[in-house]
């Protein structure tokens, strides 16, 4: 198949096109250094060609407390890139089936975490901005599907982690970020100082666990949305924990700083549906995929410098 991922040189873009191209797909992958995706002109170049899939993963956001300050550009350019692309792929590749990102930040924490309930309720004040656009981003498809007859897949996934993050500088999602930490401190210590009371929980999914259920249901699923996780939480002190036990540094010397932003308390998804439609589903444990993540930081990232709790931005220079 010919395909066409947004946001393709980012941490899941890059597993996934690892992958596409690894069963033999022709990929055409982009990321923000080398489109403008808020403007129309980096994907009309590509009106000439027909694709079968388009993968969008571009967005603009960070994790910890980025949503709080930018609400406003974050509405706007999350919004300039989804019409963008969907309004191209309406256009010019209404044979494609788009399957698109969303996130767990868009459900309400007064419900469950079930696709049913993706668009109802409100997400938490910290992350609105945000989560609301990513709805939107689900209205869009739903929208036109309904009147041009398109084919697309809305897959929410849990946190992301394994080998291959960025190590240019950005700032890092939370297990990567308690990962640095400690091994700063177990070299230099004796304190390692973590965000919240450590009690916070969430949900991890092994990125190449992602990009397998990705690709299955991009091959099996129209129309419909679909939650993709491990489908259990821990604490963060849990996490640290276990990396403190991988690493050989003693758990006692963690400072905890209650005046931090945290987040949502509690987040895992249900992933009922996830289980019907793969049932022989095999999912990495969490001691494997830190095991991994920890000897690809140490191999690849001992060097990088990066800002606490934070995540990849991907579709906007």
């Amino acid at each position: 198949m010919n395909i066409l991922v947004t946001g393709g040189t980012g941490f899941l873009g890059t597993a996934l096109v690892r992958r596409l191209r690894a069963d033999g797909h022709a990929v055409t992958a982009f990321g923000s250094r080398d489109a403008n995706l808020t403007q129309p002109e980096p994907l009309a170049a590509f009106a000439g060609e027909r694709f079968d899939v388009i993968y969008h993963l571009a967005a603009w956001t960070q994790a910890g407390d980025f949503c709080l300050t930018h609400p406003g550009e974050q509405w706007i350019a999350n919004q300039q890139i989804n019409t963008a692309v969907l309004a191209w792929w309406q256009r010019h590749q209404p044979q494609a089936k788009l399957v698109a990102m969303g996130t767990s930040c868009s459900y309400s924490p007064d419900l469950l975490l079930v696709e049913g309930e993706y668009l109802n309720g409100t997400p938490i004040d910290s992350i609105y901005t945000y989560a609301m656009t990513k709805r939107m981003l689900l209205v869009g498809l739903r929208s036109l599907t309904a009147q041009f007859g398109l084919r697309y897949l809305y897959l929410v996934p849990s946190t992301l982690y394994g080998p291959g993050y960025h190590t240019d500088g950005r700032q890092m999602h939370f297990i990567f970020d308690l990962i640095r930490k400690l091994r700063v401190a177990k070299v230099g210590g004796p304190e390692a100082v973590l965000w919240g009371d450590g009690h916070q929980k969430r949900e991890l999914i092994y990125i190449d666990d992602f990009v397998d259920a990705t690709v299955h249901l991009t091959s099996t699923v129209d129309n419909d949305i679909v939650n993709v996780g491990s489908g259990e939480e821990h604490s963060i002190r849990d996490f640290a924990f276990a990396i403190c036990e991988l690493i050989n540094y003693d758990p006692e010397f963690i400072q905890y700083d209650t005046s931090k932003y945290v987040g949502a308390r509690s987040k895992v998804l249900d992933v009922s549906k996830l289980s019907r439609l793969l049932p022989d589903r095999k999912v990495t444990s969490l001691r494997a995929g830190l095991r991994a993540t920890i000897e690809w930081f140490r191999d690849a990232a001992s060097g990088m410098t990066a800002t606490p709790n934070a995540t990849t931005i991907v579709g906007i220079p």
